[in-house]
């Protein structure tokens, strides 16, 4: 990771915004630094548009410790990235797009979860196993953000993740890497996957 992350979040959001995901200003991304602290793209911001101007540095419990403009703002949703950097401390990544997909499986959850399909790419998110039975944790959508991230920080907390991805319902997809790469990969795996099981659900109607 280079050391200064932001250009890497800059490349990953051109992408998306071009795919779809991070319409509008929607979708927050963050990479963080050694000393704890992350950039994280600025609440507003046209993800296809980005340049380094338009992060904020954030310190791990919120504080904002840079702000290239004035006028800058963190994400909306810091509190979650906060939340998944103290959770997972070899986490130095943390994507979030809105795509169409990643809202439509909202609706084939079981419980708190949705399950995955024992798919080859679930190796590409760390699952190695045999005809793998895996979910992928989904959490209700408040207005109030930090509700979201106090739940993600309790749930986690007691009972660790089968992969590095979330869901939220009718809001998207979160996930989290040791690398601004690899978050990149993680996202488009699980974005694949979305893709399949609404594919499949249309097939079985």
């Amino acid at each position: 990771m280079n050391s200064d992350p932001r250009q890497d979040l800059i490349h990953a959001a051109t992408q998306f915004y071009q795919l779809g995901w991070m319409v509008g200003t929607a979708g927050n991304l963050s990479a963080k630094l050694p000393d704890g602290s992350f950039w994280i793209t600025a609440s507003g911001k046209s993800k296809g548009q980005l340049t380094e101007n338009d992060f904020v540095r954030v310190s791990p419990d919120g504080e904002v410790l840079e702000s290239p403009h004035p006028q800058n703002r963190p994400s909306a949703e810091t509190s979650i990235h906060q939340t998944l950097y103290s959770l997972f401390p070899d986490a130095n990544a943390c994507y979030h797009v809105h795509s169409i997909e990643a809202n439509l499986v909202s609706r084939f959850t079981e419980k708190d979860n949705l399950p995955l399909p024992p798919l080859e790419m679930l190796k590409g998110l760390g699952v190695w196993t045999e005809n793998p039975e895996v979910v992928m944790p989904v959490f209700k959508n408040y207005l109030e953000v930090p509700r979201i991230a106090a739940e993600i920080g309790d749930r986690f907390k007691l009972s660790p993740p089968d992969v590095p991805a979330l869901l939220i319902v009718y809001h998207g997809v979160t996930v989290w890497a040791d690398s601004p790469e690899k978050a990149k990969n993680y996202l488009e795996i699980a974005e694949y996957i979305f893709r399949y099981i609404v594919a499949s659900h249309q097939l079985s109607l």
